[in-house]
C-alpha cells in the first residue's frame, strides 16, 4: 500500500503501525565470537523470551533481529540458512521464542543476508574441494586461473573487498530455488513476520521483486524491508517491490541537526524524502543501529537524546529501536577494530528514565493515526525550533520541538484554539503565542 493510499484514508499495513526494537542477538545474548569448536548444549537464543515482558510494556510491536543461521562469525557469513547459529541453540528453541514473541503481540522479522556467503557455506566448500567438477561452481562467480586472498587457487568474488563473505550467483535459477526454499522454511516452520535484506542496495530489482511476491504468496501481510545506504532509490519500491528501506539521509539529518543546531537539515530531508523521492512510501528510521556510533554517544549534549527520539517517533516513517539505546547506552565505532562495542551484551533489560519518557512517546504513536499515517505540515522553522503538524482520521496533532536553552514564544497558524498536550495532560494555549520551554518537545492535539 502507498503513502498515497494512506492519506486518502487507506488502512495501514501492521508494519506501519509499529515500533521495532533492534537487536544483533549473537552479541547481545554473548555468543562467543567464533562458532569453531563448539560443544553442543547451550540455549542463548531462549535469554530474548526475558525481554518479551519489557518489550511489551515499553509498546514494541515488532523486533527485527540481526543473522540468527549458522555462521562462521559474526552472522553474516552465512554456513546454513536453515539451522540456527549452534552457539545459540536449535531450531525448535528459535520456534519457542517466536511463539513466545506472538503471544506477546509482538512480530519477529529476520535479517535476509542473500548476497553472500560465509566460506563455510556447504556449496562454497564443496567447490574448494572439487573445483571445476563442484556441481555447485555456477553458484558463485568463479575464476579457477586466478587465486584469492586465502591461497585457494581459484578466485571467487567477495562483498567490497571482503573475501570471508563469498558472493553469491543470483542468476542461477538454483541460487533462486535455494533462496525461496530457505524462506519457505523460515515462514512455514518459525512463523516470522518479514525479513530484513541485508545490502539491497547491491541486489537485482528483479530479484528483491521475486522473492518478495513469493514471501507473500506464502503470508500475504509478509513486510520486506531493504538496506539502502544512499538515497533515490524509489526502484526499490517499484520494481523491488519492498515495503520499505533504510533512511540513512534521515538517521544523519537526526543527529546532526541537533549536534549543528541546524533544524533545517532534518526538515529539508523530510520534505525531500516524503515530496520529491519517495512520495507514498514509508521510510525505516532510526537514531542508531548496529553499523553506526550509539545516539549517546553521538549527541553532543546528552540532555536532547530524549528529543531525538520524541522527533524520531513524530516524524513519518517506520521507527525502529536500536537495543539499549532507550536507557542510555554509549558506544563508538572505531574503524579497523572490531563493533563489539556497539553490540555489547546484555543480561536484562533496564528501566529508567529515559526508557520511562519513550515509551511515553510510543504509547502517544501508537493511538493515535495521526502520528502513524497523518499528512505532514511544517508550521515554523527556525535553527533551534521546529514546529510540524500531522493529520489523520479527524485528528490533527501539532509537534513543537525547542532545542535551545532557553524557552522561546513560537508563532504559527494552529488553526486551532487550545490543545492538549499528550505527553503530559496540560492544555495548551495558541492564542498568544505557545510558549516552548527549553530542551522540549510537545505533542498537542488540537481541538476542532
Amino acid at each position: 500500500m502507498s503513502y498515497n493510499d494512506i492519506i486518502e484514508g487507506g488502512k495501514l499495513m501492521w508494519f506501519e503501525e509499529t515500533v521495532f526494537y533492534q537487536m544483533y542477538t549473537l552479541n547481545m545474548v554473548g555468543a562467543p565470537s567464533s562458532n569453531d569448536g563448539l560443544e553442543e548444549g547451550e540455549h542463548r537464543i531462549l535469554k530474548l523470551n526475558t525481554f518479551a515482558p519489557y518489550l511489551e510494556k515499553l509498546g514494541i510491536k515488532g523486533v527485527y533481529l540481526n543473522p540468527l543461521c549458522s555462521s562462521d562469525r559474526h552472522g553474516y557469513d552465512t554456513r546454513d540458512y536453515k539451522l540456527l547459529d549452534e552457539r545459540l541453540g536449535t531450531n525448535e528453541d528459535f520456534k519457542a521464542v517466536v511463539e513466545n514473541y506472538h503471544k506477546h503481540g509482538i512480530r519477529v522479522v529476520l535479517d535476509g543476508v542473500f548476497n553472500h556467503v560465509g566460506r563455510g557455506f556447504f556449496a562454497f566448500k564443496d567447490v574448494l574441494e572439487h573445483r571445476e567438477n563442484s556441481r555447485y561452481k555456477d553458484w558463485f562467480h568463479i575464476d579457477f586461473n586466478g587465486n584469492s586472498a586465502y591461497g585457494d587457487n581459484l578466485y571467487y568474488e567477495g562483498w567490497e573487498g571482503h573475501y570471508e563473505l563469498v558472493k553469491l550467483n543470483l542468476d542461477n535459477p538454483e541460487v533462486q530455488d535455494y533462496i525461496k526454499d530457505v524462506i519457505h522454511y523460515w515462514i512455514t516452520y518459525y512463523d516470522i513476520d518479514g525479513i530484513r535484506l541485508d545490502v539491497a542496495y547491491l541486489l537485482p530489482r528483479w530479484f528483491m521483486g521475486m522473492i518478495s511476491d513469493y514471501a507473500r504468496s506464502l503470508k500475504d501481510d509478509f513486510f520486506m524491508l531493504g538496506e539502502v545506504l544512499g538515497d533515490n532509490a524509489g526502484d526499490m519500491f517499484t520494481e523491488g517491490k519492498l515495503d520499505s528501506i533504510t533512511d540513512y539521509p534521515g538517521y544523519k539529518g537526526l543527529w546532526s541537526s541537533f549536534n549543528s543546531l541546524n533544524m533545517f537539515e532534518i526538515a529539508h530531508t523530510l520534505k525531500r524524502n516524503m515530496f520529491e523521492m519517495y512520495r507514498g512510501y514509508s521510510l525505516w528510521t532510526f537514531l542508531d543501529n548496529h553499523d553506526v556510533d550509539r545516539i549517546a554517544s553521538k549527541l553532543e549534549d546528552a540532555r536532547k537524546i530524549p528529543l531525538a527520539f520524541g522527533l524520531q517517533l513524530a516524524i513519518p516513517g517506520i521507527p525502529c529501536i536500536y537495543y539499549g539505546s532507550e536507557w542510555g547506552i554509549e558506544g563508538k565505532k572505531i574503524p579497523g577494530q572490531p563493533d563489539d562495542d556497539l553490540r555489547p551484551a546484555i543480561d536484562e533489560p533496564v528501566s529508567n528514565e529515559l526508557s520511562e519518557t519513550i515509551a511515553k512517546m510510543i504509547a502517544v504513536r501508537s493511538t493515535h493515526p495521526a502520528l502513524q499515517k497523518g499528512t505532514f505540515k511544517e508550521l515554523l522553522l527556525t535553527n533551534k525550533q521546529y514546529v510540524f503538524e500531522r493529520e489523520a482520521e479527524g485528528e490533527r496533532i501539532i509537534v513543537a520541538l525547542n532545542i535551545d536553552d532557553a524557552p522561546f514564544t513560537a508563532h504559527f497558524n494552529a488553526n486551532s484554539g487550545t490543545g492538549k498536550d499528550l505527553l503530559t495532560g496540560d492544555i495548551h494555549d495558541f492564542g498568544a503565542g505557545s510558549e516552548l520551554p527549553p530542551l522540549s518537545i510537545s505533542y498537542w492535539l488540537t481541538e476542532h
